[in-house]
């Protein structure tokens, strides 16, 4: 249960129920604070819809951010936008198996992508190798976004960590499909 109430749009003052027009649990917490909210959903639109890296690599490290801090809701929502902007069944389960220190199908960009998400998350930075071999790959502003696409998703799980964001129903059946393992404290998250 989450540790504030989550809002509804009738709880806000007009001219801040737009804050709420996509109603999901996160931004029924962040609404709390209508400039935040807006902000943070400023950030997260830029992610989404106004870069031009690859959308499927976007997803597949957001996906690797929410596997590894066992994020539950952003896990859930990610198995549900990711596949629908070209991440395969395969490489959520891969995903899984590179995180556990396995090998496997996923091209090499691929690769280097979950390694920069899982290096940012646990190390709080990119390699010198991985990332001399992103910019092999990605232009300079395709790193920088993937930088910040997987900052902000690192922020994103540490906020509904302290919060206790609950999934929806609606995102059960992602995590049913997808389950991830129990929760275990590691060096860094």
């Amino acid at each position: 249960m989450a540790r504030l109430p989550y809002l509804d749009p009738e709880d806000l003052a007009e001219e801040d129920r737009e804050l709420l027009k996509r109603n999901i649990n996160l931004h029924r917490i962040t609404a709390h604070s209508p400039g935040a909210a807006r902000a943070h959903a400023g950030l997260g639109r830029y992610i989404r819809f106004g870069t031009t890296l690859d959308a499927r690599l976007r997803e597949m490290a957001i996906l690797q951010v929410g596997y590894l801090a066992r994020s539950a809701y952003e896990w859930s929502h990610h198995v549900k936008i990711g596949q629908e902007f070209g991440v395969a069944k395969a490489d959520i389960q891969a995903i899984a198996t590179e995180s556990e220190g396995g090998e496997s199908d996923l091209a090499p960009l691929d690769r280097t992508v979950l390694r920069a998400a899982r290096e940012i998350t646990e190390d709080l930075r990119v390699s010198d190798e991985t990332f001399a071999a992103l910019t092999q790959a990605l232009s300079n502003e395709h790193l920088v976004d993937l930088i910040l696409t997987i900052s902000y998703y690192n922020s994103v799980v540490r906020f509904l960590a302290s919060f206790d964001i609950d999934v929806e129903p609606s995102y059960q059946p992602y995590l049913d499909e997808f389950p991830l393992p129990p929760w275990q404290r590691t060096e860094g998250i």
